[in-house]
């Protein structure tokens, strides 16, 4: 008895669904169905355009937000400049060695972009530019001071001074043409001094004039 009105009620249920449908069938023309698949398809078309036009923005932003890094790095790299004098504190004779040595600046005053390296004495060029450099030197009479500056290996500027009856100085500087990674430095030579005190006497400077 149960399952008969079970199947009764589903039979009316489906009874009702066919007719809904005939009816809707019936209330859309052919006319109004067209207009509806043709809107449909136009709304289709306006999401697709709208997902063409969402990939251009996302590709455009990518591309100013890579030109913008690039332009940030570019203008990063422009700033190099270091200063630096030879003894952190303190008073102090450097030198005679009976080999060239490298002098290694460790008062630092200024090191924008860090391509000065307190560590080793070396000024590594941190992209293709023209660059200044100058460096000076101090010595007690009767002492021996010769100092030279270096590009990788190459000797590019020295100064010198021989048995000299008071303080002497010595100073040169040269503009130079480096590429990307070039090494700088100063090397003191073989049975010289250098003095360096809180004053700073002794000291090692380079900025970069124009890139490459």
């Amino acid at each position: 008895m149960y399952a008969a009105l079970k199947m009764s009620a589903t039979q009316k249920m489906l009874l009702l669904v066919c007719v809904g449908v005939s009816l809707a069938h019936d209330l859309i023309t052919p006319e109004q169905l067209k207009n509806i698949e043709a809107r449909l398809k136009a709304t289709e078309e306006t999401v697709k355009e709208l997902k063409r036009e969402n990939e251009a923005l996302r590709i455009l932003a990518k591309g100013s937000s890579d030109k913008l890094e690039s332009i940030e790095a570019e203008n990063k790299a422009k700033k190099v400049a270091f200063s630096a004098g030879l003894l952190a504190s303190g008073s102090q004779q450097t030198g005679p060695f009976n080999t060239r040595q490298t002098l290694v600046y460790k008062k630092i005053f200024a090191n924008f972009g860090n391509a000065y390296d307190s560590s080793t004495g070396i000024f590594t060029a941190p992209v293709n530019g023209v660059y200044f450099f100058r460096f000076y030197a101090h010595a007690h009479p009767t002492n021996q001071m010769a100092v030279s500056l270096h590009k990788n290996n190459q000797i590019q500027c020295s100064v010198f001074s021989l048995r000299h009856e008071s303080n002497a100085n010595g100073s040169n500087g040269v503009v130079l043409s480096l590429d990307r990674g070039d090494q700088l430095f100063t090397q003191l030579w073989e049975k010289s001094w250098v003095y360096d005190d809180d004053y700073s006497y002794t000291s090692f400077s380079g900025f970069l004039l124009f890139q490459l």
